[in-house]
């Protein structure tokens, strides 16, 4: 949300993403060459290999296989006239994640390579960051400048700050100039995104990720993290705290480094992610396998450990009733039902009241 401060940072072992930002804290054109070297070129087929090797999946929350994006969205250029879009997806519509806000404030360069990096294996003409937060907007806008004509073929966007923006079809609708909702229509990016072309859209960790295993190369970038799930991975820590820790590391001791504890248990992923009680979260490690195993999943990276001097009745509640408040109101559900239960939660904190069915009458 708008009024959000800057996430603190911390990292466990050499970061990689976050590298540089113990010496500055944002890295203009020149501290990220500095920093992290020249961006190689690859052939599309390469970097098509690349993110196979790697494993890279989306930081978005579905975790969808990175390669497969692009292959799609390869051959639905081919179908058509060749014409493709890059799409950054930077709007972090939920209060517990700020990872890629982070990113965009602090190390905006690395994105923007991933992403031109991909455009240039589609030969796209267009990239786009899509952005909610106006210091984010500056952010990039300053980093776009500082490429010079390198930049370009970029530009940000800056949306409305909303929890559904984040939706693929409601971002695509919002920079084609329409309203940022989502279309209700099985169209997928790839075949029909930015201008009507194919288009690759994807979070903004995952063209960082990109960026910094083009650097490495598959092997290297294999050095770090479990050989399943290779590399790191950024977790929005209480809402608060931007940790890059390779996969594999206990997430107590990343808990730990924040300054905080398990408490009465752990949300994993996010609003809509999954509880882990203490001994579950002191078990766990940072990894798909790990918290699949708990009936978890690490989503797009939140982590919100529930303090013991907090209601957790009253947490839902509030949970509930932002959820309400941020929905598409395209259905009956989202119009009717998310308030009513969001009634019934905070009737219940307050001691209880009428059932829900003496107070609501249709129509």
């Amino acid at each position: 949300m708008s009024g959000n401060p800057r996430p603190s940072l911390g990292c466990v072992g050499a970061p990689r993403l976050l590298a540089g930002l113990d010496q500055a804290p944002r890295l203009d054109r020149v501290g990220h060459l500095t920093t992290h070297g020249s961006l190689p070129p690859y052939r599309p087929d390469e970097l098509v290999d690349l993110a196979d090797n790697i494993d890279l999946r989306g930081r978005g929350g579905a975790g969808f296989p990175f390669s497969r994006k692009l292959r799609a969205v390869m051959r639905s250029a081919r179908a058509r006239d060749g014409m493709t879009a890059v799409v950054v997806n930077g709007s972090e519509g939920e209060p517990s994640c700020l990872k890629d806000k982070a990113l965009l404030l602090h190390a905006p360069h690395l994105v923007i390579d991933g992403a031109v990096l991909a455009a240039a294996a589609l030969s796209a003409e267009e990239v786009v960051v899509a952005v909610t937060r106006s210091d984010v907007e500056q952010s990039v806008r300053e980093a776009i400048a500082e490429r010079g004509p390198a930049g370009g073929r970029v530009r940000v966007a800056r949306l409305p700050e909303r929890f559904v923006t984040g939706e693929g079809t409601a971002m695509i609708n919002g920079l084609n100039g329409g309203p940022t909702l989502p279309s209700g229509q099985k169209v997928r990016t790839s075949e029909r995104g930015l201008g009507g072309v194919p288009t690759l859209l994807s979070n903004t960790e995952t063209f960082a990720q990109l960026a910094v295993a083009a650097r490495l190369g598959a092997l290297d970038y294999r050095t770090t993290g479990l050989p399943a799930e290779p590399g790191t991975v950024l977790l929005t820590v209480a809402g608060s705290t931007v940790v890059e820790t390779p996969t594999g590391a206990a997430l107590s001791y990343i808990l730990e480094l924040c300054g905080t504890a398990p408490g009465q248990g752990v949300l994993v992923g996010g609003y809509h992610g999954k509880w882990l009680d203490p001994a579950s979260a002191r078990a766990a490690e940072v990894s798909r396998q790990s918290l699949d195993s708990l009936g978890a999943r690490l989503g797009a990276g939140a982590v919100l450990p529930l303090p013991e001097d907090t209601c957790p009745a009253g947490e839902v509640a509030r949970v509930t009733r932002w959820m309400a408040k941020e929905t598409a109101g395209q259905c009956g559900p989202c119009v009717r039902g998310l308030p009513a239960l969001a009634d019934v939660l905070e009737d219940a904190i307050r001691g209880g009241a009428d059932p829900p069915w003496k107070r609501w009458r249709p129509g």
